[in-house]
């Protein structure tokens, strides 16, 4: 589980220093490595412990696997997708070709998503939360009334 937000920074090559924060955040999860990939609706990056990834792999191999729709969705889906480590300095290696798609340059944020996290140009992450913020109270009470509560 993830909790927090982070600013950081990307170097010249494309790499992110992990903050402290998040490192022990991810204490449990640093030695197995990540795998990050295109957000489905942003133009973000996701990122996730190895076994996340692995247990939604799981579930799409659910899919009808002769359905078209379903194929083109698996195929599309991990196209972009991209195993990643920490070095020894406790840097993450993002791939050119995604930082590009993301838009990003220096300036990040990283967001919990609770058990991925999401990487974001800094600009482009302040203007998605304060375009939606408008309608925060919204979208917390359609979220929160779709989940069974403990004891229901």
């Amino acid at each position: 589980m993830l909790y927090f937000t982070y600013e950081c920074k990307v170097d010249a090559k494309g790499r992110i220093l992990l903050p402290s924060g998040l490192k022990k955040e991810l204490a449990a999860v640093l030695d197995e490595g990540f795998v990050i990939k295109k957000s489905v609706f942003f133009k973000c990056l996701e990122l996730y412990p190895k076994a996340k990834w692995v247990k939604e792999l799981e579930i799409i191999d659910g899919l009808d696997k002769f359905d078209e729709d379903n194929l083109n969705f698996i195929r599309t889906h991990i196209a972009w997708v991209k195993p990643v480590e920490l070095d020894n300095n406790g840097r993450i290696l993002i791939p050119k070709e995604l930082l590009g798609f993301a838009e990003i340059e220096k300036e990040i944020v990283i967001s919990s998503q609770v058990t991925k996290m999401e990487i974001w140009n800094k600009s482009n992450y302040d203007k998605v939360v304060n375009d939606t913020a408008a309608n925060y109270g919204n979208l917390a009470k359609k979220a929160m009334s779709s989940i069974k509560k403990p004891g229901e």
